[in-house]
């Protein structure tokens, strides 16, 4: 190993291999140092594994609408678990395999250690100290686990050792519903698996009251669902008891959907002479990635920021680019972040695009909604339940975001990503083709509930709606 670089790359998960990409085109000078098993978290325990689960778990639950469908004999039809596991690990294993060629041919420029800021520009490695004129720590994040709860030993689960089960235990509580916990419970739920799922505030991310009474009701059919009070895990005899407020659950095991923190731990981060806050960060510009003022980028999970894949990716190309900059002299770049885009894959998606309600809460605003409970494309499907709720400015009726629980909401939301990118208005969004019979078409009568409340605009239906009223025909409307 040299002793000086230009630029070294702490971490090999989204934001390290993005930024490693941008500094392998500029320079061949580099380090990557990553501690633990190489591979993003995305492909080995998070956004990958868990997706072959839920579509597991969603392909045996479509058994319940057969009858509806005139299809027979799906009481004959059983979930084998392990296989089910199985074909997890394997596909899993195969994304992992994808992550790891970024980093064949590296040779000794990829070192398995630990790394810890010394300084400014220098670090320990394995415990060898080296400098480089620009670092990019991007050393990821681990799932929350209260300490008390570490004494229920294996019983206790993360989607880090999740995923490795032979198995499932027949009742299991999920505690904490954020994206991952609503996906799991749910998941496990249509696997056959009595699920007890707690949680203190809205489903999934949503600020919305409407949408997320109607994603509470909607999963509060599937499983025991609490909310409001925060849970208490205590083992005795045996059994596992989980409390929150008046409801209390005996388990076989405790999913912590808890969250994940940065690792920021013994990485040295006070010998660069800044102030931490209380979770031991360091002030960051989110749009250069830059610590304060020195020749370090904080990027990906480690930020604690946007604890999303393509968020992280975006982070480690800004740090990357940046960190090559810094090495040459030369000031970092500014890059405007990308339209908020959040998407939680449970049955209805929830999703929210651009500015969340409660984001808006200060702002004058318009609202537009539909249900699809009466949605013909998603009567067909069997997949009518959901509510989505638009925002907009009141006089000009551009949209400003979205929150919604609702059949294809994954792909509805990147339509309106894509709009709110393009700062377009109700209106030139209802001139774009809607094609029938399609579940975009709940979506056009949200912006056309938005679009009665506008200023008049003229007769055509192609460049205003003014006051709408229904004729009864959905393909006309």
């Amino acid at each position: 190993m040299n002793t000086h670089y230009e630029v070294v790359i702490v971490g090999a998960g989204s934001a390290g291999l993005a930024a490693l990409r941008e500094v392998k085109k500029r320079t061949q000078d580099f380090l990557l140092v990553n501690d633990g098993p190489w591979g993003t978290t995305c492909a080995r325990v998070g956004c990958m594994p868990s997706k072959v689960l839920i579509e597991a778990a969603n392909a045996y639950h479509r058994r319940g609408a057969f009858e509806e469908f005139g299809i027979r004999g799906a009481g004959a039809l059983s979930v084998d678990l392990p296989a089910v596991l199985r074909r997890v690990r394997r596909l899993r294993d195969g994304f992992v395999k994808g992550t790891l060629q970024a980093t064949d041919g590296l040779g000794e420029r990829a070192v398995s250690g630990r790394a810890r800021l010394l300084g400014p520009g220098r670090l320990e490695v394995n415990g060898r100290e080296i400098s480089a004129r620009a670092i990019v720590l991007a050393t990821g994040s681990s799932p929350v686990v209260p300490p008390a709860w570490r004494s229920l030993g294996e019983r206790l689960l993360t989607t880090d050792t999740l995923f490795e089960l032979e198995s499932l235990p027949p009742r299991i509580a999920v505690v904490g519903l954020g994206a991952i916990g609503v996906e799991m419970a749910q998941a496990l739920a249509r696997l056959g698996i009595a699920v007890s799922a707690f949680g203190r505030g809205h489903l999934g991310g949503l600020s919305d009251a409407k949408v997320s009474a109607a994603a509470t009701a909607l999963l509060g059919g599937e499983f025991a669902l609490h909310l409001g009070a925060e849970a208490e895990v205590t083992a005795a005899d045996g059994a596992i008891r989980v409390r929150a407020g008046d409801a209390e659950a005996t388990v076989d095991a405790v999913l912590a959907a808890l969250g994940r923190r940065p690792n920021l731990a013994g990485l040295g981060l006070e010998t660069l002479g800044v102030t931490l806050d209380a979770r031991g960060m360091p002030p960051f510009d989110p749009n250069t990635q830059q610590v304060a003022d020195q020749p370090l980028f904080l990027a990906g999970d480690a930020n604690g920021a946007r604890a999303l894949l393509h968020e992280a990716a975006d982070e480690g190309h800004i740090a990357g680019l940046n960190a090559v900059r810094v090495a040459n002299g030369e000031k970092p770049a500014c890059y405007a972040r990308r339209t908020p885009l959040a998407i939680v894959f449970s049955e209805p998606n929830i999703a929210v695009a651009g500015r969340r309600h409660a984001d808006l809460a200060d702002t004058p605003i318009i609202e537009g909604e539909v249900d699809f409970a009466r949605q013909g494309r998603a009567r067909a499907g069997q997949r009518n339940h959901g509510l989505m709720r638009l925002y907009a400015e009141p006089e000009t009726g551009k949209l400003l975001g979205a929150e919604m629980c609702a059949p294809a909401a994954e792909h509805m939301a990147h339509l309106l990503a894509l709009a709110l990118d393009r700062g377009m208005t109700v209106r030139e969004l209802l001139r774009l083709p809607f094609y029938h019979p399609v579940l975009e078409e709940g979506l056009r009568s949200a912006l056309r509930e938005l679009a009665a409340q506008l200023p008049a605009a003229g007769e055509s239906d192609l460049n205003s709606c003014g006051s709408f009223e229904g004729i009864g025909a959905e393909a006309l409307e």
